[in-house]
């Protein structure tokens, strides 16, 4: 049976579901496609530069068989897949997609080992991750896991920034972590790296589930260290 052509939804809401099209955002000098695989509903991010085609896949979560089609079919110059932290469910494809596509796998040190492959490239606290025309910016957000990273893509000849946070922001909180310190860690990294540094028009792409601002979230902050989760 011939595999039917994958499509892309570019009616963009951010609400995605296991199963469902994939969404796909254009903004100024890329695009930015969320799929959600797995029974975890798990959000890949394919981020593509509208200049060269070049990409780079953020969380090869689930359902190596639909995010390599994704891949295929409409990043085919993928140059690197970043994983934003070292629990399960954000890399249960990574072997299968990276020996697939034959590209280099990125992630911080500290969540390396748990990696099903070690990653070639790995990321700290203020690098960039380039492709393209397109650069993200890497920051280190300690508590969720010890390595968790973000990546932050300022759009080209603007400000509006878009944040991809794995499992460290949600829409109404912080990641899950283990005790009050890594909580105090996290929401401390949270504050003082995402919210102090960008605008309230930033939108945030979780690991899991529907997109928020930093704006939407930013008068709950006080709230969320009351409550210590």
């Amino acid at each position: 049976m011939t595999e039917q052509p994958m499509v892309i939804e570019d009616s963009y809401t951010g609400h995605v579901s296991p199963g469902s099209a994939p969404q796909r955002r254009t903004v100024p000098g890329a695009t930015i496609t969320k799929m959600s695989v797995g029974p975890m509903n798990n959000n890949v991010y394919l981020v593509v530069c509208s200049t060269t085609g070049k990409s780079v896949l953020i969380d090869a979560a689930n359902e190596a068989d639909r995010v390599n089609q994704l891949i295929g079919e409409h990043a085919p110059s993928l140059e690197l897949i970043v994983t934003t932290h070292q629990h399960g469910d954000h890399w249960l494809a990574l072997e299968d997609v990276a020996a697939a596509t034959r590209v280099d796998t990125a992630a911080h040190p500290l969540d390396a080992d748990a990696l099903p492959i070690r990653p070639d490239r790995l990321l700290e606290d203020g690098d960039t991750v380039t492709v393209g025309d397109v650069t993200l910016d890497v920051i280190h957000l300690a508590g969720h896991t010890p390595g968790s990273v973000a990546l932050a893509l300022t759009e080209t000849g603007g400000t509006r920034v878009h944040l991809f946070t794995g499992d460290s922001l949600f829409p109404g909180g912080v990641g899950k972590t283990a005790d009050a310190g890594k909580f105090a860690s996290l929401l401390t990294d949270v504050e003082t790296k995402l919210f102090d540094r960008y605008g309230d028009d930033t939108v945030v792409y979780p690991g899991h589930g529907d997109d928020t601002t930093l704006g939407a979230e930013r008068p709950h902050l006080g709230e969320w260290r009351e409550r210590g989760w």
